[in-house]
């Protein structure tokens, strides 16, 4: 990165405040000035591996070294390399199901969609049986089985989405093993591809169900052949040659052509003793691949603790965007993520400006600036791989993704109900606002599994989340009216577009509220000995317990 180009930077950054101001204020003003600079065509998007990048990272480490915190990342400097595997399709020469000997063409886009995970020139499935493994579920603790010991090796595993209990009724097997209509990590579409790569299959399908996974097919075709990954060792590469989804239609075609009924079987797959169905079919696929690597990197900051340094409550948000796309209806091609999330990068500066204002802390404080949220989660995900504080050290980690900006709202949405003790953290202090906390409002989209905050969760690392559109927020002015209101003009015009940018309209007062309740709970926990849990129930409890006597 230039160091000129930070230092630029640096200068127009906001100045480190006067001792005497009060620690736990957070600026409107001083969020506003982050993400409009972020937010700007100087930073061209923020993608991974641009100019983009290498401008952010230089803006970040200004920052950071202008609130006077100390690099944290590798070989004492401010950063985390992560390497990223980026892939894209080209039009296939193959693509097809096959019975009998006969060949059933796939329209890519339209009939299935594809992409690959493997460093290779062309992703190749030859004649490989289509198993079809139901909600594909491996959840001893929860006395739930969809493999029975079926072979995967070298064959496609054919999934649905969600969990087995997402459309069950009372009296079915399933019925409230899986949190009912809340998703869990089993029926995320990563865990589906994760499952079946752990199993050795070449490939693995998703049955398309808009109300199951929370969005159209249009969503699903959107990256257009394209994929993220983190580089991984050969032997670490994943078994699957392609992963996907299939559309409901194509899906319903393929299972009927081999004698079964698709709608019998989501109920069968609802049942403990379901059993894989083998759909005498194989796919074929022959699809040539561009792969490359490209280079980011993690910001990582910290104020050391004074009396148990080793351990560590870690803030977390992601720098990264989209970068350039097609114009929108304003002539804008930098899809820049003003919300999502340079407001979220913004509050950490705001959080570690009051921690460095006030006395230092017995724990030591962690920041981290994430890449490729969007491409996955995976700075987070390499972070997690290979953390530079050790995870069971790790007291809490408090994630920004996304705030609401519509003003001051009498209550804050929880994301993730029922996950851990923080939660109970979050209600105290937020009564302290005068507000109540209100559960997500679409708790089967699973967006306790599609932030940052995930990757630690699943070694263990208790975590919350502050996402404003997970739910309506009931407005000071408006109520819970104007505050759906926002969240649809929001995720319906703005999200992941060239129209989340910097407004001179945003009303942060509600931001400030949420960001203020993430210093709080922090700072306490930073002067404490208490270790937040995991509560009865959490698929994450077992992980966290393991480490223990760590803790003690």
């Amino acid at each position: 990165m230039s160091l000129r180009f930070a230092a630029f930077l640096v200068s127009t950054a906001i100045a480190a405040p006067a001792a005497a101001q009060t620690a736990s204020v957070i600026d409107a003003a001083n969020l506003t000035q982050t993400v409009r600079t972020l937010a700007s065509d100087q930073f061209e998007g923020r993608a991974p591996g641009t100019v983009g990048e290498e401008r952010t990272i230089g803006y970040l480490i200004g920052r950071l070294q202008a609130l006077g915190l100390e690099p944290a990342g590798i070989d004492g400097g401010w950063t985390q390399p992560v390497p990223l595997l980026h892939t894209r399709l080209g039009k296939p020469e193959t693509l097809a199901f096959n019975r009998g000997g006969q060949a059933t063409p796939l329209a890519s886009g339209t009939d299935i969609y594809v992409s690959s995970l493997q460093p290779e020139d062309r992703a190749v499935v030859e004649n490989a049986p289509l198993v079809f493994v139901g909600y594909g579920v491996s959840a001893p603790e929860r006395g739930w089985d969809d493999f029975k010991g079926q072979d995967l090796k070298g064959k496609v595993a054919v999934f649905l989405i969600n969990d087995p209990d997402f459309a069950a009724k009372k009296g079915e097997d399933a019925f409230g093993k899986f949190g009912g209509r809340t998703m869990t990590y089993y029926g995320r579409w990563t865990y589906k591809f994760e499952e079946a790569a752990r199993r050795g299959a070449i490939a693995a399908l998703i049955v398309h169900d808009t109300d199951g996974v929370g969005y159209g097919w249009n969503v699903i075709q959107s990256p257009g052949g394209e994929n993220y990954g983190l580089v991984a060792a050969p032997d670490k590469v994943t078994s699957l040659a392609l992963q996907g989804w299939i559309s409901g239609e194509t899906a319903t075609k393929l299972f009927s052509g081999a004698g079964q009924d698709l709608a019998k079987l989501r109920v069968a797959a609802r049942r403990r003793d379901f059993k894989p169905v083998d759909l005498g079919t194989a796919f074929n696929a022959a699809i040539p691949v561009t792969h490359e690597v490209v280079q980011s990197q993690n910001v990582l900051a910290k104020l050391p603790g004074t009396k148990r340094p080793d351990e560590v409550v870690i803030y977390g948000a992601h720098w990264d965007a989209y970068g350039e796309g097609a114009p929108d209806e304003k002539g804008r091609i930098y899809r820049a993520g003003a919300n999502d999330d340079a407001l979220g990068v913004a509050g950490l500066f705001e959080i570690a400006r009051a921690f460095k204002a006030a006395p230092a802390p017995d724990r030591t404080i962690a920041f981290a600036f994430w890449t490729a949220e969007e491409r996955g989660l995976l700075g987070s995900e390499a972070y997690a791989q290979n953390p530079v504080f050790p995870v069971e050290k790790t007291v809490a980690n408090f994630g920004l993704d996304i705030l609401q900006t519509a003003g001051r709202a009498k209550d804050v949405v929880l994301v993730g109900k029922g996950q851990g003790t923080l939660e109970d953290d979050l209600a105290r202090v937020a009564a302290a606002q005068g507000r109540t906390v209100a559960p997500e409002s679409l708790p089967e989209r699973g967006l306790f599994y599609r932030a940052d905050h995930f990757s630690l969760a699943k070694r263990g690392v208790p975590v919350l989340l502050m996402m404003g559109i997970a739910g309506a927020s009931d407005l000071v002015n408006g109520g819970k009216q104007a505050g759906q209101a926002w969240v649809d003009d929001y995720t319906g015009r703005c999200y992941h577009q060239a129209c989340d940018a910097w407004d001179a309209g945003w009303n942060l007062d509600g931001a400030v509220q949420d960001i203020e309740i993430f210093y709080q709970i922090g700072n306490e926990l930073a002067r404490s000995v208490r270790w937040p849990e995991w509560k009865a129930g959490s698929e994450f409890k077992s992980i966290r317990d393991q480490s223990a006597a760590s803790r003690k």
